[in-house]
């Protein structure tokens, strides 16, 4: 199954290993492309791309309403239904698709633009223990909605020295071939660039349980609280690493557009230039530590969060939160200076948020997807919880609401039509 990477489709695991389209491949293509450019080419994306700006720089007219399907793709466009048979005109195929639903069914503010983004084509070493190169940290969760399982493979704390960093190895040929055939493919229709999304989070968090282990990690931060500092130093500095590295390269590309940043919304604001290639400074960053929400405010704000906002600080702007409750850590998160965007989750205290957060930072607002995912959405559930914390925070100028996290929509694509209205209605 295509693992769906917030808005993307992922290429990470597409085979490049034939370049060859078929003619009727090209064709279908340029068909879709010919679709999205009229959707992008409407007054309503003008609009949409003025709200998010306004939105963005605090200055906000309406509450700003995103619905990504997710993992919910593959029930909206089913991989039985794509046409072409190229793995890369596949992945083309669908990101098209859904750009198309987006623009005419969907009705929520995504901006649905005229480029075309080709990724870089390329390999990645994860963290590593030298000596033990074979076990590397990570995981992927179940495409089909199965749990997955950590193998820690780090034992002692003696061997955090041994830690080797991620390297990326970046196959300049084949990625300048791919681009070319795109540029021939979309030709007269949409702007081909070349532009990858390296990074999503800079938390640090999941990989020091994915490294550890979620138990031994969780244990360790009253076993062993040198052992945790020692850890998440070298992860501050293995990641800072990793983004400097791409800095130098030029690798990084503007996120002050469509694209999607933090734990939801898109970029556009004038706070940051669209040099490019980007350099940290002129980039949205995000910073989340969900799977540290049993861990104690006193041990976040001792633990987590001052090696999180080294890295904050390397950037322009800044996000902070995905599903975690934020009520007991944002008096820590305010201290980064150049935070903008705080996600408000399901879990949240909403009127304590509100009392943080005020008119200064964007209000991202996250519903519970769990009524999009019965065959018949929920409207009355999804509608008194909207109702609820739309209300309290009306008088922030910058709320928006983010539909997310759907593992599955019920198999019915109408849900998030529906949902969307709803939530419109709601918002005025």
């Amino acid at each position: 199954m295509y693992n769906h990477t917030n808005v993307r489709v992922d290429h990470n695991d597409t085979d490049y290993s034939n370049l060859l389209f078929a003619v009727g491949e090209r064709e279908i293509l340029r068909d879709l492309a010919h679709r999205v450019r009229d959707i992008a080419d409407t007054p309503d994306m003008a609009e949409k791309k003025r709200l998010w700006t306004l939105h963005n720089d605090l200055k906000g007219e309406r509450p700003m309403v995103f619905c990504d399907p997710e993992h919910g793709w593959h029930e909206v466009i089913p991989e039985s239904t794509l046409e072409c048979s190229n793995d890369i005109a596949r992945h083309w195929e669908l990101f098209l698709r859904k750009l198309i639903f987006w623009g005419e069914d969907m009705g929520d503010d995504y901006v649905v633009t005229s480029y075309f983004d080709i990724p870089h084509v390329y390999s990645e070493k994860p963290w590593r223990i030298r000596g033990k190169e074979e076990l590397s940290h990570g995981f992927r969760t179940q495409l089909d909605g199965g749990a997955y399982h950590i193998d820690s493979i780090m034992e002692t704390y003696d061997e955090v020295e041994d830690l080797l960093e991620p390297e990326i190895m970046v196959d300049y040929a084949v990625t300048q071939r791919v681009l070319e055939i795109a540029e021939d493919v979309f030709n007269g229709i949409l702007t081909v660039r070349s532009r990858t999304v390296w990074f999503w989070s800079f938390g640090l968090t999941d990989e020091f349980s994915q490294i550890r282990g979620m138990d031994k990690m969780m244990m360790d931060f009253y076993d062993n609280p040198d052992g945790v500092h020692s850890l998440m130093g070298r992860l501050r500095d293995g990641t800072l690493n990793r983004l400097r590295f791409l800095e130098t390269k030029g690798l990084l590309a503007p996120n002050n557009d469509e694209t999607y940043v933090g734990s939801g919304g898109l970029g556009f604001t004038t706070a940051l230039p669209s040099d490019n290639p980007a350099k940290l400074k002129t980039m949205w960053g995000l910073g989340e530590s969900q799977i540290t929400v049993g861990v104690s405010p006193d041990m976040f704000k001792e633990f987590i969060f001052p090696y999180q906002k080294t890295i904050m600080d390397e950037f322009g702007l800044t996000c902070y939160g995905c599903c975690e409750g934020m009520e007991n850590r944002i008096g820590t998160v305010k201290s980064c200076g150049n935070l903008r965007r705080v996600s408000v989750s399901h879990w949240a205290d909403v009127p304590r948020m509100v009392d943080e957060l005020q008119k200064n930072y964007i209000f991202s607002l996250k519903p519970t997807p769990a009524p999009l995912a019965l065959p018949e959405i929920d409207l009355d559930a999804a509608r008194a919880e909207l109702e609820e914390k739309a209300g309290l925070a009306k008088n922030n100028t910058c709320l928006e609401v983010i539909m997310k996290d759907n593992h599955t929509i019920g198999g019915n694509p109408q849900n998030l039509i529906k949902w969307v209205e709803m939530a419109r209605d709601i918002t005025g």
